[in-house]
């Protein structure tokens, strides 16, 4: 049976056929520019980040600017397509800024309201794929729990992909400032992270000056919903990261023979990654309403959320550890990309709150006891 919004109306869960082409071209560029060799390399390299990657799926296919209106340059779209964009970087790992600027950055600043000129000229830049923007908030802020520094001075993170960024937005006791991460007073320091595939960095400003976007409540309202939205969507990249995992373990075990048989045929094995197909459908359950409670803006939104992350996180790193697992000799080494998305996974299950912390969230909706 379909779960229905309190407004009576069932969430779509399936995928368009404007989703699905979208799903195809962003797929094809992976597929060209950030395959396991090339992704491993870049992890290896003192340059993550593909610029090239980068501009042709910010501006080739218009990805970076999904969520913001065609008035302010943007592709005029919702949750939803932002969400397969997200599962197919989930399913290449690739070092990609999307999830921290084109949706929670992005997010923000649309909570301040387009008629705000700092606020509508960044999102311009951003939807054009000229600019990339992240929240100096520590990367495993839970929505409705954004720390904030007393003004622009003092030391944030983790903050994730902020080596990628030139634009900075952050949160003060004062409101909430854009701070161009090459001003005098800031510095960007990367630090060493469990997930090679998105760098994690320090930020230091010592009285650096950036433009006052918004007053602080209205500031601490408008990263609440980023970091809502970053979580919901982050449910995405941790579903086509799961299915990756899926499907390149039964592809292996299909391929590996012992004693004259596919390792696949084993009872045990078979068993094992039933059961794992079983959670990725449920997980792509869970992501789907997630995207689609922020698409339409309904009011179950926070529910989903929590929800999501609650499921998707774990069913993303277990997806990953059988990946490794059953790939036996080979999924333990450099070469093979498989510890590439265990160390996402990994990453993601403490990223915008833990598992935990969303269960808490649900408990505390549904009125129900704490976990």
């Amino acid at each position: 049976m379909t779960a229905q919004t309190e407004s009576g109306q069932a969430p779509d869960l399936l995928y368009s056929e404007a989703e699905e082409d979208l799903r195809a071209a962003v797929r094809s560029l992976l597929a060209d520019r950030a395959d396991a060799p090339t992704v491993i390399a870049r992890t290896e390299s003192d340059t993550p980040y593909d610029p090239q990657l980068w501009k042709a799926l910010a501006t080739g296919i218009g990805a970076a600017g999904l969520l913001v209106p065609e008035e302010l340059g943007g592709q005029g779209a919702t949750h939803r397509e932002a969400a397969v964009v997200l599962e197919e970087l989930g399913r290449s790992v690739a070092p990609a800024p999307y999830l921290t600027s084109s949706v929670v950055a992005t997010e923000i600043l649309l909570a301040l309201g387009t008629r705000d000129a700092p606020a509508a000229a960044l999102l311009t830049g951003l939807a054009e794929g000229r600019r990339v923007a992240v929240p100096a908030v520590p990367f495993a802020a839970a929505p409705a729990a954004n720390a904030c520094l007393d003004s622009l001075d003092g030391v944030v993170g983790p903050v994730a992909d902020a080596a990628a960024a030139d634009v900075l937005l952050v949160p003060t006791a004062d409101g909430l400032y854009a701070v161009g991460t090459d001003a005098p007073g800031v510095r960007v320091e990367p630090l060493v992270a469990l997930d090679l595939t998105r760098p994690l960095a320090t930020v230091t400003l010592d009285g650096a000056s950036g433009t006052r976007l918004a007053d602080a409540d209205a500031g601490r309202r408008a990263v609440d919903r980023g970091l809502l939205a970053g979580a919901g969507l982050l449910a995405s990249e941790q579903l086509g990261l799961a299915e990756w995992c899926l499907t390149e373990t039964v592809r292996h075990t299909r391929e590996r023979h012992q004693f004259n048989r596919p390792v696949g045929s084993f009872q045990a094995l078979k068993h094992r990654m039933a059961q794992l197909w079983l959670e990725v459908v449920s997980a792509r359950a869970a992501a789907r309403n997630a995207a689609d409670a922020l698409a339409t803006g309904s009011p179950d939104t926070p529910l989903a959320v929590a929800v999501a992350q609650a499921y998707c996180s774990k069913v993303a790193v277990h997806a990953a550890e059988e990946c490794v697992q059953l790939h036996g000799g080979i999924g333990m080494t450099w070469e093979h990309p498989a510890h590439l998305y265990l160390k996402r996974a990994k990453a993601d299950a403490t990223a915008y709150g833990t598992a935990g912390r969303h269960r808490e969230t649900v408990a505390a909706l549904m009125e129900l006891p704490a976990p």
